[in-house]
């Protein structure tokens, strides 16, 4: 059974910095593509940063600059650092894993999703 789990949310001020760890557990072969997704109060999700197998990134717009994604192979696990937050960087923040692993001695691959964590930025 493969799960992710996320950790690092919280509130924090303004300007201030935020560390997300996503860690993959189970029988993995191997992850292909990290992403963070965010989800506001009220609004649908939405794409913040991917990091490919070969340690590629892109980001959203509104978080270039601010926000740096990567990943740890030998951990299985993925970060996302997140500098000079803004009240709209507010929301509950998921990683998902592009992966491969052995269920029942049958290789798969999938998409898993993390339960995600909640950001909240406030003075």
């Amino acid at each position: 059974q493969v799960r992710l789990v996320e950790s690092g949310g919280g509130l924090v001020q303004p300007g201030g910095s935020l560390r997300l760890s996503c860690a993959a557990s189970g029988s993995i072969f191997s992850i292909y593509v990290w992403e963070w997704y965010r989800q506001a109060p009220g609004k649908q999700r939405e794409l913040v940063a991917t990091i490919a197998s070969e340690s590629s990134t892109n980001y959203q717009d509104s978080v270039k600059g601010r926000f740096t994604i990567s990943r740890d192979n030998a951990k299985n696990t993925v970060y996302l650092q997140m500098n000079s937050l803004k009240p709209e960087d507010t929301a509950v923040y998921y990683c998902s894993a592009d992966l491969k692993f052995l269920r029942a001695e049958v290789a798969g691959r999938e998409i898993f999703w993390g339960q995600g964590t909640q950001v909240t930025v406030s003075s």
